[in-house]
C-alpha cells in the first residue's frame, strides 16, 4: 500500500507529495512542527501536543488555518489511512506560498502537513546497555535569538551539533547555551540522577519544554522519586550517577558515558531503569483507557 500524507484537506500518495518551492517553509525555515507517537492506535499526549503546536505559531505570529479539534481529526485520518498502530506522526504548519523575499504579508495562507510513518532514532540495543554523546562546541540558540522554546522548522543549531556527534562516533550531542550551561541535546531532553533524586536543565536555560519530560515528571511524582528543574553545569554531569535522555521519537534511554567519561558505574542506572519501565507502563495504560472507550 502507498504511504498517503495529508496536504492541506487531502491524502496524496508519498511519491506525489509535494510542496511549492515557494513556499517560506522550505525557502526559510518559516513555520512550525511537532512529532507525535500513536500506540496501539491512539495518538499519545496529543492535546499536549497540539497546545504546543499551537503557542508555537502563535509565538512566531503564524496563525494555523484550521481549529485544533479539526487537526487531531486530520492526524487520525492520516494514521487509519496508513493502516498504522504504532507510528510516528509528524504534524508541520509552513508559512505557506508566497514570493522570494522573507516578507510573510506575500504568503496569503499557511500550509498545513501531516505524515504518518515508523521512526527508529536510535538502535535498540542501545536502551539495553546505554549510549555514549558528547557536549557540541554548537551552542543553544540565544533565548532572545529565536526562542528554544518554539519548535521552529528551522533546525540548523540541531543539525551542526549533530554532525559533531557523528564526527565523533557517537548518536547524540549536548548543547550548551550562551552562558555555558548544560541546556539540552539536538532532539532530546536531558536529566541527571543524583542521591536518589532527578535533575533537569530549566525553560530558562534554553530548551524545548518536551512532552515526554512532562511525563516524566508526572512519574517521578507518582513513585515518589524528587524530580528537579535546576540550572546544570557540565560538571554535574560528570559526577552523576545516572544520566538520561526523553523524547518522543527516543522515549527513554539510558546515557552511559558523556565525553568519554563513564557516567556513574558506566552501567544503566536503577532510577533510569525504573522510570523506563514506568513510561512503558503508563503506554500500555493509556493506550488501554483509549481502547476501552
Amino acid at each position: 500500500m502507498q504511504t498517503k500524507v495529508w496536504i492541506d484537506g487531502k491524502l496524496i500518495d508519498k511519491a506525489d507529495a509535494k510542496i511549492s518551492v515557494y513556499d517560506h517553509g522550505l525557502l526559510y525555515g518559516d513555520g512550525v512542527f511537532e512529532g507525535i507517537r500513536v500506540y496501539h492506535g491512539r495518538i499519545f499526549e496529543a492535546q499536549a501536543h497540539l497546545q504546543r503546536l499551537y503557542d508555537s505559531a502563535r509565538a512566531i505570529r503564524l496563525e494555523i488555518p484550521m481549529a485544533s479539534e479539526d487537526l487531531l481529526a486530520a492526524m487520525e485520518q492520516t494514521v487509519q489511512a496508513n493502516g498504522f498502530t504504532d507510528c510516528y506522526i509528524r504534524a508541520m504548519v509552513t508559512r505557506g506560498i508566497g514570493c522570494l523575499g522573507i516578507s510573510p504579508t506575500k504568503c496569503p495562507r499557511p500550509s498545513v502537513i501531516i505524515i504518518a510513518d515508523k521512526i527508529e532514532l536510535y538502535p535498540r540495543e542501545l536502551y539495553q546497555k546505554g549510549m555514549a554523546i558528547i557536549t557540541a562546541s554548537v551552542i543553544r540558540n540565544h533565548p532572545n535569538s529565536v526562542s528554544p522554546r518554539i519548535k521552529s522548522l528551522n533546525y540548523l543549531n540541531n543539525i551542526l551539533a549533530k554532525i559533531e556527534a557523528i564526527d565523533a562516533g557517537v548518536p547524540e550531542a549536548i548543547l550548551l547555551n550562551h552562558e555555558g550551561n548544560v541546556a539540552e541535546c539536538t532532539g532530546d531532553n536531558i536529566f541527571i540522577a543524583q542521591a536518589g533524586k532527578i535533575y533537569t536543565p530549566t525553560t530558562a536555560d534554553g530548551i524545548l519544554e518536551g512532552i515526554t519530560r512532562k511525563v516524566i515528571f508526572r512519574l517521578c511524582q507518582s513513585l515518589g522519586i524528587g524530580c528537579v528543574e535546576r540550572t546544570l553545569q557540565r560538571h554535574d554531569l560528570y559526577v552523576a550517577e545516572e544520566c538520561f535522555l526523553t523524547g518522543t521519537a527516543a522515549e527513554v534511554i539510558p546515557v552511559t558515558r558523556i565525553d568519554g567519561r563513564p557516567i556513574g558505574t558506566g552501567q544503566v542506572g536503577a532510577l533510569t531503569r525504573q522510570l523506563t519501565d514506568a513510561f512503558h507502563a503508563y503506554v500500555k495504560k493509556v493506550a488501554e483507557q483509549g481502547s476501552a472507550h
